[in-house]
């Protein structure tokens, strides 16, 4: 499945997120009647400013030969990105940086590498909704039943994309977007969270639950064919055998590997 463009939306919606925390911290602090005002700079009577951040040269000149890089440029992309990372820890574009790098790591299909910066992304930023979503949606794709640890990682898939619904619902757009930009961006990332969602029912024989979040997936004008596949397994499930076959006559539509298995599960239906 591809990632939407290649994930440019979530880059968007990565910027609301930081805008989101930026509120929430703020709100959550309370003024204190009893607290000591701030110092005041001598002979101003005015509270000290403190002093801007001073932008490096260089390493705004890196950021921007990163993101020159195009994604398809994936080897280059993780060059780069890996030496960023290094020479400038704690950057402000340490976030962005990272979600390129997994987006990279996606991509060469790199999976190590993919979930080891993917979670120190979380760690870092629980409220990070691209690499909630993205690794909430491979894991059950790539889901092996021999994995001593696989029940454990579905569970994390699961908690994972439930979260980034929950930022979806209430993430504040950016004044950088437009209202048509910022609706797209979290449409395309709230369909990459059902589908994964979807996809982690399915693996857990939760056919009921995985049928809503792979309808939910499905609705918009081009869905992908693994969700229409599998939701129609799971209508079969339900023994929803119309429901089925409409799934199924979809999948048939979507140009790919998937498109002659899901035209004979279709016929397979209509001749019952």
């Amino acid at each position: 499945m591809t990632l939407f463009s290649t994930r440019n939306a979530a880059i968007l919606l990565a910027l609301a997120c930081l805008t989101f925390t930026t509120v929430t911290t703020a709100s959550a602090q309370t003024y204190s009647p009893q607290a000591q005002p701030p110092a005041q700079s001598a002979g101003q009577g005015k509270p000290a400013q403190p002093e801007a951040p001073k932008l490096n040269p260089k390493e705004e000149a890196d950021y921007k030969a990163l993101m020159a890089v195009t994604p398809t440029d994936a080897g280059k992309k993780i060059q780069l990105g890996q030496q960023f990372m290094q020479n400038y820890p704690g950057s402000r574009y340490e976030e962005s940086v990272a979600n390129q790098l997994v987006d990279a790591y996606y991509a060469k299909q790199d999976w190590n590498n993919f979930y080891s910066v993917a979670d120190r992304a979380v760690e870092k930023d629980p409220d990070d909704v691209d690499a909630l979503a993205v690794v909430g949606w491979v894991i059950p794709h790539l889901y092996n039943p021999e994995d001593p640890d696989a029940e454990k990682k579905l569970s994390k898939a699961e908690s994972y994309e439930k979260h980034a619904i929950e930022l979806l619902a209430s993430i504040p757009k950016p004044a950088s977007l437009t209202d048509d930009q910022f609706a797209q961006a979290k449409s395309e990332k709230l369909t990459e969270a059902h589908s994964g969602l979807g996809l982690v029912y399915f693996r857990m024989q939760d056919f009921d639950d995985a049928v809503k979040e792979l309808q939910l997936a499905t609705s918009n004008p081009s869905p992908d064919a693994t969700d229409l596949y599998v939701l129609g397994v799971s209508l079969q499930q339900l023994k929803r055998n119309g429901e089925a076959a409409d799934a199924f006559a979809k999948c048939s539509q979507v140009p790919g590997p998937l498109q002659d298995r899901c035209k004979q599960a279709g016929d397979a239906k209509s001749a019952k």
